[in-house]
């Protein structure tokens, strides 16, 4: 699409304000990467963020394939490591190390890596207004001039105007609100941020912990990230301080107490039903607002990256859109669209978050000694496969998601390993 496709007497509204092509409100990953789709194509585009770049986001920071994948053309990752060693423990014991002679992820600092996907939107023709919070759209009343626009009102009273908008505005989001976006899975996860001496950061280079915690469906990381080692656990809501034990427990025995972190938060993921919707008349939502997270893992950079652009590509169709039904035709194929890709992905992660919950030991038993797994694991961080194809193509994996649920949970939490490490 090119911006011949955009008509003059589309770039005010009748009074003469200005009227935007595309609206993105958030300007994380899925906002940037929807800012970009739209200014690609030619597109008028703002996007809005309540706070000032770079800000600090809690999150672990790994780049996965389908994340590196998503990425603009010429962006270059700001890697703090490369990881090609994952020793994994349940709930600290049985410790073992595989390791990989290709890299199997690597590990960002978010402030640096949203400040440059929004660099990339704006080089693209994208707009950007900072310190600015929305409180509400409205595609119907006094504030709307025409069927075709929607207003998006912000806090102090002023009104932007927008052929579409799409909500990126994180796990709390008002546009999801605004949507009816619906959860079923709310997960809090807490993390610091540990500065370590140099000593203590050689140890981790290129290493990354997985810990299957104590409560069904937790686990706890550690990241390494040249000077700072970013540790975190994640749980169901409702557990917080069985949470924060575990962290404070998971950060002792590693060894980490005695180092004072830079910054300690926490944040709620949450992963959306499976009927709830994406749109709603002329108004988007994808990444956290829509609730697109992979369950197991809670792995969100990569269903932000991807279901951002997807929304920025449906977003400036929208925009074209003359009539209610042809708005409608659209918000539906955007919707098809994340259900086929992204929505195959989580319903599959639903299932092994499941399994996991009932039998960690299996879990860990698997990816500590049976290399079929192990290169299962490798071949989805790297990108060359999703949990949603590994399942398609083999059987194997199918009959275990069938037959492992209705086992009951495996309580005594061993696997059967010991200590060691292995190279893939």
């Amino acid at each position: 699409m090119s911006s011949e496709n955009s008509s003059a007497d589309d770039s005010s509204a009748g009074d003469g304000q200005r009227v935007w092509d595309v609206v993105v409100v958030g300007a994380g990953p899925a906002g940037a990467s929807a800012a970009y789709a739209a200014a690609v194509a030619g597109r008028r585009a703002l996007l809005l963020e309540k706070a000032e770049l770079p800000r600090y986001k809690t999150c672990g920071g790994g780049i996965i394939g389908p994340s590196r994948d998503s990425l603009p053309p010429g962006f270059e990752l700001p890697f703090r490591d490369r990881v090609h060693a994952v020793t994994f423990s349940n709930n600290g014991r049985f410790t073992r190390t595989r390791r990989s002679r290709q890299m199997l992820f690597g590990l960002i600092n978010r402030p640096e890596f949203d400040q440059q996907l929004v660099e990339h939107a704006q080089k693209a023709g994208a707009e950007l207004r900072t310190g600015v919070t929305v409180q509400r759209v409205e595609q119907h009343g006094s504030s709307v001039p025409d069927r075709r626009t929607v207003a998006v009102v912000l806090q102090g009273g002023e009104t932007v105007l927008a052929r579409s908008v799409v909500g990126a505005d994180g796990s709390a989001s008002r546009i999801g609100a605004h949507v009816g976006v619906k959860l079923d899975q709310v997960d809090l996860g807490l993390e610091a941020e540990i500065p370590v001496p140099q000593t203590v950061a050689e140890d981790w280079k290129g290493r990354v912990l997985i810990d299957w915690g104590p409560m069904p469906g937790s686990y706890g990381w550690v990241f390494p990230k040249g000077d700072t080692l970013t540790v975190g656990v994640i749980s169901a809501r409702g557990e917080g301080a069985a949470t924060k034990r575990y962290l404070e427990e998971f950060i002792g025995r590693l060894g980490l107490a005695g180092f004072e972190p830079s910054i300690s938060s926490g944040h709620l993921t949450r992963c959306r039903a499976d009927d709830s919707p994406l749109s709603r008349g002329r108004v988007l939502v994808c990444g956290d607002a829509a609730g697109l997270l992979e369950p197991w893992t809670r792995e969100g950079i990569s269903f932000a990256l991807r279901s951002g652009r997807l929304a920025g590509e449906w977003a400036v169709r929208i925009a074209e859109a003359h009539d209610a039904v042809d708005t409608r035709r659209q918000a539906l194929n955007y919707a098809f669209a994340i259900k086929a890709g992204l929505g195959v992905e989580m319903s599959v992660g639903k299932s092994m978050l499941t399994l996991f919950e009932r039998r960690p030991g299996l879990f860990h038993a698997a990816l500590t000694g049976f290399r079929p797994a192990w290169k299962a694991f490798m071949d989805v961080t790297r990108g060359a496969t999703s949990l949603g194809e590994l399942v398609r193509v083999h059987p194997l994996a199918q009959r275990a998601l069938t037959a492992m649920g209705p086992r009951p949970a495996d309580a005594s939490g061993t696997s059967g390993t010991s200590g060691g490490e292995v190279t893939s």
